[in-house]
C-alpha cells in the first residue's frame, strides 16, 4: 500500500508502506478520506512545533474515515464495509491518569501521527489502517467527509465540558478555524444564546457565519470594536480560546463578565495573564486538550443531524496530490477544512 510520510519539512513523499492483517480485537480499514489538521501543517511547513521536531521519517494524519475490510478474531459489532469514523486516541488503560478516568491525559498515549515520542506514532493516512476496534465507531449514516470530522468535532466537545452549563449564555471564541467554527456548533448545541466570533480573516469568518454566529468581528480590521463588550465589568459568560494567540486571550479576557469561564483549546506556547483583573472578576481559566469518550458522542451528533459539519469542508484533493490539500489547508484566506480522498 502507498502512505503519506513527511521526511522534513517541505519534504512530503507518497511511498509504499507495509500493509498490515488485524489481529485479534483489530479492525483492518481501507481509509476513504483523511482531514488536514494544524499540527499536520506544523510537520509540512516547519519539521515540527517547539520541542516536538521530526526525527525520523513519518506518516501524517490523525483525522480520518473509512470502510471496514476484514476483521480480526473476537471482533463484533462490524461487518464488512461499514463505514467508520477511526479515533486517533489509544490510551494505554494502564497508567494512574487512565485509571483516574483521565485517559485523555494518558502518560503512554498513542496518538496517530505524533513527534513526541520516538520511534514516532506512525500517522493513519495510508490506504490501509489496522486498528483496534475500540477506536472505531460505525458511521453508516454519514458521510465519509463528515465521518472524517469526527476527531475535531470530539475536541470542541471535550472543551464544551469543561465549559459547564451553557443554556441562555453569552460566548465569546476567538479564532475561527476549523476549531473555533465548529465550537459555534457545540456552543449552539449546548444551549448558549448568542455567540460572538473573531478572527483576522473574513474567509474563516464567513464560515463561522454560516454555522450559526452571530456576530463576527474581524479584530485585524475593527480593532475596537471588541471593546464595545467591556462595559460594566464585561459581557460574556464563557469564551473559547481557539487561536492559540496570547492577543486574543488577552482581549478577551477584559470583555467577560465576573465569574465567567474562559477555556483555553488553542496551542500556541506560554501566555501572559491579566492576572489583576481576572482575580477581580473571579474568572475561572480552563485547559482542555485532546479527548476521549467524546468521539463516539460526536458521531452520534452526527448521526442523528444535530451538528452539521458538511459547512466546513471547503476543499477535497485526491491522494496523488496530496501536497495541493497542504499547500490549500496553510492559506487561511482560501481553505477552511481540507480533505484528502484516499479512494
Amino acid at each position: 500500500m502507498k502512505a503519506l510520510i513527511i521526511h522534513a519539512a517541505q519534504d512530503l513523499r507518497i511511498e509504499e508502506y507495509p500493509a498490515t492483517h488485524p489481529a485479534e480485537g483489530e479492525v483492518q480499514i481501507q481509509i476513504a478520506v483523511g482531514g488536514v489538521c494544524g499540527s499536520d501543517l506544523h510537520y509540512y511547513l516547519h519539521g515540527g512545533f517547539g520541542p516536538v521536531q521530526l526525527k525520523e521519517p513519518m506518516i501524517l494524519g490523525h483525522e480520518v474515515s473509512g470502510h471496514v475490510a476484514a476483521m480480526g478474531k473476537n471482533v463484533t459489532g462490524f461487518k464488512e464495509g461499514d463505514r467508520v469514523a477511526v479515533s486517533p486516541s489509544r490510551p494505554c488503560w494502564n497508567c494512574r491518569y487512565c485509571a483516574l478516568g483521565l485517559a485523555n491525559q494518558c502518560l503512554n498515549m498513542r496518538f496517530y501521527g505524533s513527534a513526541m515520542p520516538f520511534p514516532h506514532i506512525q500517522g493513519a493516512f495510508r490506504q490501509t489502517l489496522v486498528a483496534d476496534a475500540t477506536q472505531c465507531v460505525i458511521a453508516n449514516e454519514i458521510s465519509a467527509a463528515e465521518a472524517a470530522v469526527a476527531e475535531p468535532l470530539a475536541v470542541v466537545l471535550h472543551a464544551t465540558r469543561q465549559a459547564g452549563d451553557l443554556v441562555g449564555k453569552r460566548v465569546l471564541i476567538t479564532g475561527c478555524g476549523p476549531i473555533g467554527v465548529l465550537a459555534v456548533l457545540a456552543a449552539r448545541r449546548a444551549g448558549a444564546a448568542e455567540i460572538v466570533a473573531t478572527d483576522l480573516s473574513d474567509n474563516a469568518l464567513s464560515y463561522a457565519v454560516t454555522v450559526g454566529a452571530d456576530r463576527v468581528i474581524n479584530t485585524q480590521t475593527e480593532s475596537d470594536t471588541l471593546a464595545e463588550y467591556t462595559a460594566d465589568k464585561g459581557y460574556f459568560n464563557a469564551m473559547f480560546e481557539c487561536s492559540g494567540a496570547n492577543a486574543a486571550l488577552v482581549s478577551g479576557i477584559h470583555t467577560m463578565a465576573p465569574g465567567g469561564i474562559i477555556v483555553q483549546l488553542g496551542l500556541g506556547g506560554d501566555m501572559s495573564l491579566p492576572m489583576m483583573v481576572m482575580t477581580a472578576k473571579e474568572l475561572q481559566l480552563k485547559g482542555s486538550f485532546r479527548f476521549h469518550e467524546e468521539f463516539a458522542t460526536a458521531v452520534e451528533l452526527m448521526s442523528k443531524g444535530l451538528i452539521d459539519v458538511k459547512p466546513l469542508v471547503s476543499h477535497t484533493v485526491d491522494f496523488d496530490q496530496s501536497e495541493q490539500a497542504f499547500k490549500l489547508a496553510s492559506d487561511r484566506d482560501v481553505a477552511m477544512k481540507t480533505h484528502i480522498r484516499f479512494r
